[in-house]
């Protein structure tokens, strides 16, 4: 027998049998009508007879053909939802969105959820009314007073010394090269690093 004969649908219950009445080259059983002749068949498992083993091949037939049919509407479902969602806008992304948000709203209403709710404020009522709760954060409130007012406060020397530093010195006088290189830091640079001509 020729393969090009044969039916190559990997979904087909006749799937690689030959044309109607042939004989398959693969198993040597007869065709007929594109299901195998039971009464070709060398074979047939012990306690079945040849008309309950046709009958079982024709049933087999049938349901192939049903899941055949099956999966050809469950796809032209899918494409049909698909197209619906495309018109009402809905992507893939809004979806996920949906779902997380309905989940999160399942969390939020289930039981676990509000008793642990609860019991975290009761937790907080509790900690928030104790005693070294209060004095801390007492504490704390007036370590940042302090902490604000000291900064305040050097802050506003250090402006006024900047201010009194720039009113007494010149530019001129603080940067003059002759006065630099007289210093003594000016000199142990100079004698650390060789001897550098300044311009």
């Amino acid at each position: 027998m020729d393969p090009v004969g044969q039916d190559i649908n990997l979904n087909s219950p006749n799937k690689g049998l030959g044309p109607a009445g042939g004989v398959d080259s693969l198993t040597g059983v007869s065709v007929e009508g594109g299901a195998m002749g039971v009464a070709a068949v060398n074979t047939l498992p012990p306690g079945l007879t040849e008309e309950e083993a046709e009958e079982l091949y024709s049933e087999l037939t049938k349901v192939e053909e049903e899941i055949n049919t099956l999966r050809q509407v469950l796809l032209a479902k899918e494409k049909h939802s698909a197209d619906l969602k495309r018109k009402l806008g809905l992507s893939p992304l809004n979806e996920l969105k949906q779902n997380l948000t309905k989940g999160w709203q399942d969390v939020q209403t289930s039981n676990a959820y509000v008793r642990t709710t609860e019991k975290l404020g009761e937790w907080n009522e509790k900690v928030t009314g104790s005693e070294l709760y209060k004095k801390t954060s007492e504490t704390l409130s007036v370590a940042g007073q302090k902490t604000t007012a000291a900064l305040s406060t050097m802050g506003t020397a250090l402006s006024r010394k900047l201010g009194d530093m720039s009113s007494n010195y010149s530019i001129r006088q603080s940067i003059s090269m002759p006065t630099m290189r007289n210093s003594p830091t000016f000199k142990s640079f100079e004698d650390k690093v060789g001897n550098i001509k300044l311009g």
